[in-house]
This record gives structure tokens, sequence and C-alpha cells, in this order.
């Protein structure tokens, strides 16, 4: 807080009483006003923002989540029904079903991920992998497609006319195998990406004091190792499990008859138009959510406590045979990957699978079939960029307010809390919850109902924690001594943040965008309940393509999705490299 006081020099308040005990007394004088602590002028302004930044998450994000809540316990008419909804759908023929079908599917998915990530992610960190740059690269591109890509080509690779049905024995494409197949594919990037950075922090002095005693390899991954990336190992299951259950891609396309609580919510409320039992469904997604999300969060502050101060970076030695044994794994798994979206892309290419192979762009004429037309490709290029800009600068602002401020303790813990809600909520639970509170009358925001407005707040909301809590970590990274000198100064707030914040991390900035993009690029389960036929995107066009039988058009499609997503993430990257040459030339000294 930047209270200013009047400086009184070193040494004069003594000077002051020895002339006074020396000195004739003298006539009284008035006694000296005291000296009063003025407010900075900046408080109002961080009051407003405050202010304004809970009103803005709390309409985007806190109160859709509570119009499910009301939805499941009123009924249309408003009158108050408590649990009837719920009796109501548990009494439905299938629930155990779809709810046993997203339990176990979603455990196996996970399961079989994270062992496959841990394999590879070990072979990055603890082996002398060559290529290992290359190698990591290529385990990350799922994340620019849609989740609909991968199952679109699992059915050209299994499906009744695929490459390699005859591997299956048998077994259908559509159902268990597809999903679990496909979760696994779209999610091993995420499981990777945390796997990678917990066998990073490894302790190099438990692993050197295990082979000074003379342990095997073997012995020092079992006793060392691996205990050491328990934490990495839990959070990563709960983390893929969560996305696999919440997924509506892969169990819609590739699915079949098997009902999972995802597909539910799609049937409640696109195909019976039952918004009291989609609300419902939607709960019952939300709970394990939930519940996965406190326990992420739980094993993290373990994990933070575990890491000593002085532990060292682990450095691996070389070992020939293992490190040909894991390059010939990892190999298995980038081809496996790259291998499921080039059979995208040539099914995209081909004339008429499996009769006509020859390339052409025919299945690219999406004004030829049902989707919305190369318009939809549009307004997800539309889309994708307004959710860039207004998601980073939004993101950025909210990690600021919690940051950077001294005053209003409680709005700032009020405004993380609500900030870091969508981390929990699954996107379809999201979008229904738009559908209630932005549709309805009484709403001054329900003229938006149904534009691309509305459908970039409910991508930003969706993906708006880990992009807070990015830009709230880069903040974090900045001394507070710089607000310190700033206010001693008599600088405004507001030059502080052009002037220090906004360059240091403007890296952050930029890549926080590149996220939005992707994520509005790929994203089906948010806005699938909120476009209007005016409004479709390019990934809820591969989702009508498919359903019409369509399944080249819709590879074509989600082949460009994933072109786009890609080439706007290698601009933003270019642009952070642009920036921080300009902005942070001191780095370099």
């Amino acid at each position: 807080m930047n209270w200013r006081l009047n400086p009184v020099a070193p040494g004069a308040a003594p000077a002051a009483s020895l002339a006074a005990s020396s000195a004739p007394a003298a006539a009284p004088q008035a006694a000296p006003a005291p000296t009063r602590l003025r407010a900075p002028a900046e408080r109002p302004w961080l009051a407003a923002l405050l202010g304004l930044a809970l009103a803005v998450l709390a309409a985007t994000i806190a109160l859709p989540v509570l119009a499910l809540l009301g939805m499941s316990l009123w009924d249309s008419a408003g009158q108050f029904v408590g649990l009837a909804h719920f009796a109501a759908y548990a009494r439905s023929p299938n629930v155990l079903s779809s709810l046993g079908n997203s339990l176990w599917l979603s455990a196996a998915s996970a399961t079989v991920c994270v062992a496959l990530a841990y394999g590879y992610a070990y072979a990055l960190t603890h082996s002398c992998l060559r290529g290992a740059r290359l190698f990591r690269a290529v385990a990350l591109i799922p994340l620019l497609a849609p989740s609909l890509l991968m199952a679109i080509s699992l059915i050209y690779l299994f499906g009744n006319q695929g490459l390699l049905k005859g591997l299956l024995l048998g077994l259908p494409a559509y159902g268990p195998f597809g999903i679990v197949t496909g979760s696994v594919l779209w999610t091993f990037p995420h499981a990777l990406l945390i796997l990678s950075t917990a066998l990073a922090t490894s302790d190099g002095r438990l692993v050197e004091a295990a082979t000074t005693l003379g342990a095997s390899r073997w012995r020092v991954f079992w006793r060392v190792t691996l205990p050491a990336s328990r934490y990495g190992l839990m959070i990563s299951w709960i983390v893929v499990f969560v996305l696999v259950i919440t997924d509506f891609g892969v169990p819609k396309v590739i699915g079949g008859n098997t009902q999972v609580l995802a597909t539910d919510i799609y049937k409640q409320v696109i195909g019976q138009q039952n918004l009291p039992l989609g609300a419902v469904v939607a709960l019952i997604l939300l709970l394990p959510a939930v519940l996965a999300f406190v326990a992420e969060q739980h094993l993290r502050r373990r994990q933070n406590a575990s890491l000593g101060l002085r532990a060292v970076p682990f450095q691996p030695q070389p070992c020939p045979a293992l490190d040909r044994a894991l390059f010939a794994y990892c190999s298995l798994i980038a081809l496996a990957l790259l291998g499921v979206l080039a059979v995208a892309v040539f099914a995209s290419l081909a004339t008429f699978w499996p009769y006509n192979l020859v390339p052409s762009f025919k299945n690219y004429d999406f004004d030829l079939v049902d989707g919305g037309g190369w318009a939809s490709y549009g307004n997800s290029l539309r889309m994708a960029a307004g959710t860039a800009v207004l998601g980073s600068l939004c993101t950025f602002i909210s990690a600021y307010l919690v940051e950077k401020p001294r005053q209003f303790a409680a709005a700032r813990q009020w405004l993380n809390a609500i900030a870091s809600l969508p981390m929990a909520v699954p996107g379809l639970a999201l979008g229904l919850g738009y559908i209630l509170f932005f549709n309805a009358g009484w709403n001054p925001l329900h003229g938006l109902y149904g534009s691309l407005t509305l459908m970039t707040l409910c991508t930003v909301a969706h993906c708006y924690s880990v992009a807070h809590i990015t830009q709230l970590t880069a903040l974090r990274q900045l001394d507070a001594e710089y607000e310190q000198v700033a206010a001693s100064l008599g600088v405004p707030f507001w030059r502080t943040l052009w002037q220090v914040h906004l360059p240091v991390c403007l890296p952050t900035l930029l890549q926080v965008a590149g996220y939005f993009f992707v994520s509005a690029m790929t994203t089906v389960s948010a806005v699938v309940f909120i476009y209007s036929p005016e409004t479709t995107l390019a990934s809820l066009a591969v989702l009508a393509m498919d359903d019409a039988g369509d399944i080249a058009p819709a590879a074509a499609m989600a082949t460009l999705i994933f072109i786009s997503a890609a080439l706007g993430r290698g601009l933003l990257g270019a642009l952070e490299r642009w920036g921080v040459s300009r902005t942070q030339r001191w780095r370099r000294r």
C-alpha cells in the first residue's frame, strides 16, 4: 500500500531536542498538525477494475454453472421439484450402462495412455535418445488436431472398409475399442507433458548414490525413479481420466451403440429437447470432474513439498542397449501418431475411398455437403482470432488483479476462485449452462444467444483456468520490489503495468494466445449447444458431416482445422520471438 509520508532527515529529531533543552523558554506555539496518511490515487481504479472483473467472470463462468443446478431442481414453470428430475433419470433403462461405460472406458484409456506416455517420457528425460527434440515435437502434434480427427482416422483404419480391419480378428471398431484407442491417441500429449516435467525434476543425487552402491539400472528405476515420479503418474492419470470422461467427439464418432454420459447429454438436449434431464446428466458428469480436480490439486501440493532445495538435475549416462530399445519404442509411438494423422489426410484427398484413391480436392468442396460449407470454416477462424485476443487479455488482467495489488484481499481471492472454476467444469456442462443462462428472457444479454460473440465467450470461459494460472505464474516471477519502488517514486500502477509487467510477460501472453487459438479451432463440446445455422463452426461441421455419412468431407474439414491450428500457432510463435527481441533486449546482456 503506497502511503506517503513527509521525509525527515536522519538526526533531525535529536538535534531539535538538544536545541529545545538549551534555549530559553519561548512563547507557546500551536502544535504541528499530525502527519496524515493519504491513500494512493490508484485505489479507486483498482476497486473499479476488481468489481468489473468479478462481474464479468460471474456472468460468464459462475452463473451459467449455477443455472444447471437451477434447471435440475425447478421445472419449466418455475416450480421447485427437488430431486424429481434426478429420480426420473435414474429410472431410465440405460442410466447404469452409461455411467458404468463412462467410468471404465475412461479408466482404461487413462491407464493405457499413462503407461505408454511414461515410457516415452522416460526415454526423453532419462536416456541419451537420439533425436529427442524431434520425438518430443512429434508427440505433441495431436494437440493441434480435434479429437474427431483421431476417431475418423480410426474408421479408415479399422472400420468396415478400413485398411487394417483384419488385424482386429472380428472385434468391431465401433464401440469400446474405438473409444479407448481414439482417446489414448488424442490425450497422449497431455500425459506426456506432465510426466516429462515430473521425470525431468528427478534428483540426480539419489540415482548417483544408488549407482555407487552397485544397484543395477532396473533396480535404480524400480526403487528411485518410479517412486520419485509417483505424483506425476497419479496427476497425469487423473487429468487423462477427466479429459476422456468429458469428451464428446470420440464416442460420438466411433462409439457405436456404446452409451456414455457425454453422448447422453447430447441426446437429451438435442434429440429430445429435454433440458432438465440434460442438466441432471451434466451435474452427474460434473461430479467426477470436481472430485478429480480436488484430488489433482492435493497431489500437486504434495508433489511441490517433496522437492528439495539441494536437488541436482539428473544427467543420463549412455547405455547403448537401453538407448537403442528406447529409440525403437519411441519410433513405434511416433509412427503410430503420424500414421493416424497421415491416414486422415490421405483419406481427405482420395477421390472415392477405397475404390478410387487418386488424390483430388473433391472432398474439400464443403458447399455440397451438410455442415455449413466454407462459411463454417470462416466462422472458426473469426472465433479463434477473437478468442485468442480476448482470452489472453482477460486472463492477463485477472492474473494481475489477483497477484499485484495489496488491497481488497477478499475480492482478489474470490476472483481467483472463479477463474479456477472452469478447470473442473466439463465443456458440455458449461455449454448447457450457457443455454439456460443466456437464453432466459430476463437476462439483458439474451440477444447474444446463438451469436459468434457468445460462442467466443463460452470458449474463453472453458479454457480460462489454464490460461489464468499460466499468466499468474509469469507475474509471480517478478519481485514485489518493482511495485514498491514505483510506488515510492509516485509512479501510477498503470504505468508500471505498461512498462514493466506487460513487456516481461509478453512471451507468456503470446503463448496463452496460441493456446486459446488452437482450443477455439478444435473445440466441440463447449459450443455444440449454443450455435445457430449462421454461426456453425468447422469442428461442428465435421460432426454434422459424420452424422450425414459424409466421412471423407469430414476428414477433409478436420484436416483443414489441423493445418490452420498449426499455422496459427506457428505465426504466434514467430510473433513471440519478434516481441522478445524488441522488448527484452536486456536478457542478452
